[in-house]
């Protein structure tokens, strides 16, 4: 018995050595905004988030009317100076949905179907407060907003782009010939 029970043991501790370590907080993904956006959305805008409102006119359809699946377009205000967006997950009337965003009231981390209210006026969405981890509750700042990108098909297809063009370097490259040899092909000799 005693030496089944260290047979055990033994083999315990060579499989531990084989598995793989707990990851630990240093090595968990720090998530910008506009990355996570983009990744559960689909809608494929790069840049600061204050710059997708502008970029997505004419590639997807926008609007003040939340959708699930759509992106919440803010822009640059007081210290959130590059814009922040997030994912609708879910509309809960015209007034208020839920968010799936990054990096918000935890710096670097995700926060899924947290509240968010149209303060606005006109019920337009041109103003709304979010959910703060801080105070578990509404944060106490009213953000601008812009509308929301749809992340349905695009309004229109792309115009095909231009075909891809070799830069003068990269054409020198491939008109080198090899030398007599077979070897090399004086690519040392380029700028």
């Amino acid at each position: 018995m005693k030496n089944s029970i260290s047979k055990i043991a033994s083999l315990l501790l060579a499989l531990a050595v084989f598995l793989p370590a707990p990851a630990s907080a240093s090595s968990t993904k720090f998530w910008q905004c506009v990355t996570y956006a983009r990744e559960v959305s689909g809608i494929q805008i790069r840049g600061n988030a204050e710059t997708w409102w502008g970029q997505a006119a004419g590639r997807y359809d926008r609007g003040t009317a939340p959708r699930e699946g759509s992106v919440l377009a803010m822009p640059g205000y007081g210290k959130m100076r590059m814009g922040h967006v997030a994912m609708v997950s879910k509309v809960i009337n015209d007034r208020e949905v839920l968010l799936d965003h990054a990096n918000w009231s935890r710096r670097g981390k995700v926060e899924r179907d947290v509240r968010a209210i149209d303060v606005s006026a006109r019920g337009d969405w041109s103003r709304v407060k979010i959910w703060f981890a801080g105070n578990g509750d509404l944060g106490t700042t009213s953000f601008p907003a812009q509308g929301f990108i749809y992340s349905d098909a695009p309004v229109a297809p792309q115009a095909p782009r231009d075909r891809f063009q070799l830069s003068g370097d990269v054409l020198q490259i491939a008109s080198l010939e090899a030398n007599p040899n077979g070897i090399g092909s004086g690519i040392a000799t380029l700028r």
